[in-house]
């Protein structure tokens, strides 16, 4: 489990966002703070992984916090949550090394996103980790920073930007995998079609391959969306 630290001046808003983390499968609340100071006592506490981070706060702001826990907790993940849409505001951020800035207010879904995607990466470090890479390609990096977006998509040949579209919100919308014969049938494709589009994503680093046994035979091949 991913152990999330809560921190926003409201109380009601911070049961609402530990509800949301709660409703993410792979997640636990593991504290809620109100101020600043409380943040940083309990991620001194409690350790937790990631900490859902409010600008607004009653005695050291946000970003206050960020710089302290970046220098007592530098290995901890952060993702600000706030109404702050003032350029400061969000470059401080961005040079504290957040994941994420969400604006409130927003849906769960946005929130999800955001957990997932983390989770995702977390995932893909500890297996690199586990499999003894010390050293990581340019993959690996583009999928953990991001890589910087194209002005064009580039598609192999044959593959076409629309097919590309409907296949990724298929992706999307089965967030536990969908297989090529699965993905083939919701979108009217061939099951080669399918997943051709499919190793694409792969291979450009927006999915990732999860194996899935059965019964006899070989596993089925899920594909899974990153981002």
């Amino acid at each position: 489990m991913i152990r999330v630290l809560v921190v926003d001046d409201d109380f009601m808003v911070a049961k609402v966002h530990s509800g949301y983390v709660t409703r993410t499968p792979g997640f636990e609340v593991v504290g809620v703070a109100h101020t600043g100071a409380d943040a940083l006592r309990l991620a001194r506490e409690l350790r937790p992984d990631l900490v859902l981070l409010d600008v607004y706060l009653p005695d050291l702001d946000g970003l206050g916090v960020l710089r302290e826990l970046r220098a007592v907790r530098d290995e901890v993940d952060v993702i600000v949550i706030t109404a702050a849409t003032d350029v400061d505001t969000v470059r401080g951020a961005m040079r504290g090394g957040v994941l994420h800035y969400l604006i409130k207010p927003f849906e769960y879904a946005a929130l999800r996103d955001q957990l997932a995607h983390f989770a995702a990466l977390d995932r893909r470090l500890g297996r690199l980790a586990s499999a003894g890479r010390a050293d990581v390609d340019q993959a690996d990096v583009d999928q953990v920073f991001g890589a910087r977006p194209r002005s064009s998509p580039v598609l192999p040949k044959g593959l076409t930007a629309q097919t590309a579209r409907l296949v990724e919100r298929v992706l999307r919308e089965r967030p536990g995998g969908v297989s090529a014969s699965e993905c083939a049938e919701a979108t009217a494709l061939s099951r080669v079609s399918a997943r051709r589009y499919l190793e694409h994503f792969v291979a450009t680093g927006k999915a990732e391959v999860r194996l899935k046994y059965g019964g006899a035979g070989r596993p089925e091949r899920q594909y899974v969306w990153l981002g």
